[in-house]
């Protein structure tokens, strides 16, 4: 362990221990003061049957930890400001001397009030693999087993697609093929972090920031970024939702697997969200001296105003499935958790022909399999059954075009066109019909006027 962290900074290694606490479950973890911390590196909390007490952390990137240290850390505790219960803590990557151990045992040994534990690289080993981390460079890699549901299970993989195909018109979802469906599992951070400063000036307190932040972070590679407000709500909706993420069942249900590792350490994330926040919450105030003078003060919180609660990282399933009708192939993508999903690309509600995806209805055509807005479909005269003008044969009767779906059908209904009457033919064209019918009246009006019959 020791040669693992040798090319870390001590404050390097107090941000790996911060991280390696909150992954351990205890709350409130924070950083002392980079400067004057009075033998206090790290603070936080933990609830041992039903009392909360608070921890002090001392933490030591040396080859190995002497009696003074402890003694110091001691000290420390005792002074530290808490209400309630309170204990203390070394973590080294080294070892420590016999003395420093009696020490601590003699504290034990005397039911002492302010405790002492003492943590060495070979616990911080054992406790890297019980919480399923990997610490690498003096980083602590994330390690995730745990997805949002990349399916309804009561409703099966294949349900959004139904859905959505729901929605076109002269298709029932028992003719549509089952689609192809890939998984692309997206890591994602969950980050929640409160925040409590005050600013004080000669004449008192002129501002307190407290509050808590959240932020849904996309943890693939490069720089990490906040996830679109769609994302960040599924994934908080359903962060109480999770599964276990296993990619031999998941390769029972999907044509296709794939995860991708998180691309940060956790010591990443929670800089960007500490340097996110501090930008967020610092503000600009007035108040008026003792001399009566109005000042202005720029109140940005501090490093130790700002405690990352949880580091939360989660699988985020990327659903892509495909249908085949014929000549053309629908995709629909999206990010699903359980019941609910946000949609990436809905290829289903789309026309083929100019790519319109906000049109009131979508109508499927048999004849070629394609899907279209109520622009690019019309009524099959033979048949009367809806065909697209992308595969359509067209010819006109009486001015007026038609639609048939192959030349078979043109030429059947071109034969018993010749055999239509003069009016079965005028109304292929009903328009001109009720033309042909007014002009008709208007003449036989004007006729009757001048033949002095009206």
């Amino acid at each position: 362990m020791a040669e693992l962290l040798d090319d870390l900074s001590g404050f390097e290694f107090e941000d790996l221990m911060e991280d390696v606490f909150r992954n351990l479950g205890y709350e409130n973890v924070r950083q002392s003061a980079k400067t004057s911390d009075e033998g206090r590196d790290i603070l936080m909390e933990e609830v041992v049957d039903g009392t909360r007490q608070a921890v002090v952390v001392e933490c030591k990137h040396t080859a190995s930890v002497g009696r003074p240290v402890v003694q110091k850390l001691h000290s420390a505790v005792a002074t530290y400001s808490f209400q309630g219960p309170k204990r203390g803590m070394v973590v080294t990557t080294g070892t420590f001397t016999n003395p420093a151990e009696a020490y601590a045992t003699q504290l034990r040994a005397n039911d002492d009030p302010h405790t002492i534990e003492l943590l060495d690289g070979t616990d911080l080993r054992r406790i890297g693999d019980e919480i399923g981390l990997d610490l690498y460079n003096g980083r602590i890699e994330i390690l995730c087993d745990e997805t949002l549901r990349p399916y309804d299970p009561s409703r099966g993989v294949h349900g959004p697609v139904w859905d959505a195909f729901r929605d076109v018109e002269n298709i029932g979802i028992d003719t549509v093929p089952e689609p192809t469906a890939s998984v692309d599992f997206q890591p994602v951070v969950q980050i929640t972090a409160d925040t409590d400063a005050t600013f004080e000036t000669s004449v008192g307190v002129v501002h307190r920031e407290r509050g808590t932040d959240r932020f849904t972070l996309q943890a693939d590679r490069g720089q990490p970024r906040e996830a679109q407000p769609t994302i960040s709500q599924l994934v908080a909706d359903n962060m109480t939702r999770r599964v276990e993420l296993d990619q031999e069942q998941l390769a029972e249900t999907f044509d296709t697997v794939e995860t991708h590792r998180f691309g940060q350490t956790e010591t990443e994330y929670k800089d960007w969200a500490v340097d996110r926040i501090r930008r967020k919450r610092t503000t600009t105030v007035e108040y008026t001296g003792d001399n009566n003078v109005t000042y202005t003060k720029t109140c940005e919180p501090n490093l130790s105003d700002i405690s990352i609660q949880a580091i939360d990282p989660v699988y985020l399933p990327r659903i892509r499935q495909t249908v085949t009708l014929h000549d053309y192939s629908y995709s629909y993508e999206y990010y699903n958790a359980g019941p609910s999903r946000t949609t990436i690309e809905n290829g289903i509600h789309r026309c083929v022909q100019c790519d319109d995806t906000a049109a009131d209805t979508y109508t499927y055509c048999a004849n070629c399999g394609s899907i279209n807005c109520g622009s690019h479909i019309e009524t099959e005269r033979l048949e009367g059954t809806p065909v697209c003008t992308g595969c359509a044969k067209t010819e006109r009767f009486m001015l007026s075009k038609k639609y048939f779906y192959d030349h078979e059908n043109l030429g059947a209904f071109r034969q018993e066109y010749e055999q239509m009457p003069l009016q079965s033919k005028l109304m292929e064209n009903k328009p001109l019909a009720g033309g042909v019918v007014l002009t008709a009246v208007l003449l036989l009006i004007t006729l009757s006027i001048s033949m002095g019959v009206l």
